[in-house]
């Protein structure tokens, strides 16, 4: 099998990021440099919080060895085009992305794919995606959403200038990427999961909502039927929520979550005192789902915080239905 030679390009990247709350940091890799490698994929895992793949490929020294590549993860990069039957083992494919720091020929973080015939496929959150968007509009907010990586980075961001307490800039200011709790396959904390870049189903029935999001196996279940919040001492991961409508918004009140190191995103913590108001209704076009809201945390944030946001009908869109893999999750603390 013909294996063309490693190639090196020293040039600051500045279109791809792979931000610190996506799973955890970059800093691994040297993300000023780019690399391109063409070999053959021996070893190929689609899977969650990360995809991985080996090539066998020639270094810098012209040696033939094996190259890892780390990629995103299967629920970020299905919306994106990058499937698990994208890629099969014997598959001669050119890779760009950054490389290790401290082995340069052996690792690799993956940004964009090529396979022989050209096909090109993201492997990275800030990838070019390759979904060509239609003209389907929604009858209601049942179905299929999409939150973009900019509404995401935009929630993300605000929650960096959210007014927090001393014990919020505390945590701010103590950040340690390796105390992810998605290490431990346990997801962010609401609202920041829903505007996660992956595919989120919306089901309605007479006394409930459900709400599938395609990220470390998030569901929420929200009740219509008029029952109270259980006592205090009851928490739940995600909070539990009760709602009604008001004409074709749904309104979600949740409460009872469990402490979370990741409540409102990786920097910032949440308490179980948090206090959740959310609303979901069509935009006027039918194209758009609007998701705003406020929440509260004594412990946390000095003052309730507002957000508004903007996920995109995708009926078509499927989930990844892959499960998080401990192995994979914790993969990374070994790098």
């Amino acid at each position: 099998m013909n294996i063309v030679k490693f190639v090196l390009v020293c040039s600051i990247l500045t279109v791809y990021v792979t931000p610190l709350f996506a799973h955890h940091s970059a800093a691994a890799y040297d993300t000023q440099k780019q690399v391109t490698v063409t070999g053959a994929v021996t070893q190929y895992r689609f899977a969650n919080p990360h995809v991985y793949l080996t090539l066998q490929s020639k270094n810098s020294a012209g040696s033939t060895t094996l190259l890892q590549v780390e990629a995103g993860a299967a629920s970020v990069l299905n919306p994106l085009g990058f499937k698990k039957d994208s890629l099969a083992i014997g598959d001669m494919v050119t890779i760009k992305g950054n490389p290790s720091k401290n082995n340069p020929d052996g690792s690799v973080l993956g940004l964009e794919l090529y396979k022989g015939d050209g096909t090109y496929y993201p492997l990275n959150i800030g990838s070019r995606g390759v979904y060509v968007p239609g003209n389907e509009t929604a009858t209601s907010i049942a179905g299929t959403w999409f939150s973009p990586r900019t509404e995401f980075n935009g929630f993300l961001n605000g929650v960096g200038k959210w007014p927090v307490t001393e014990k919020g800039k505390v945590a701010m200011s103590h950040v340690d990427p390796k105390a992810t709790t998605q290490k431990d396959c346990i997801p962010i904390g609401a609202p920041a999961l829903m505007f996660y870049p992956v595919a989120n189903t919306i089901t309605i029935e007479r006394d409930r909502v459900f709400m599938k999001v395609d990220w470390l196996d998030s569901e929420r279940t929200i009740y219509l039927d008029g029952r109270k919040h259980p006592a205090a001492s009851q928490t739940f991961l995600q909070g539990h929520s009760i709602g009604h409508w008001e004409g074709n918004t749904l309104v979600v009140e949740t409460t009872n979550f469990k402490e979370h190191p990741m409540g409102f995103s990786a920097a910032l913590p949440s308490s179980s005192q948090k206090r959740l108001t959310e609303r979901f209704r069509l935009s006027p076009d039918r194209k758009n789902l609007i998701y705003s809201g406020v929440v509260e945390d004594p412990v946390y944030l000095t003052r309730a915080v507002e957000w508004s946001g903007q996920w995109q009908y995708r009926p078509n869109m499927p989930h990844s239905n892959e499960k998080c893999d401990l192995e994979v999750a914790r993969r990374f603390l070994k790098e």
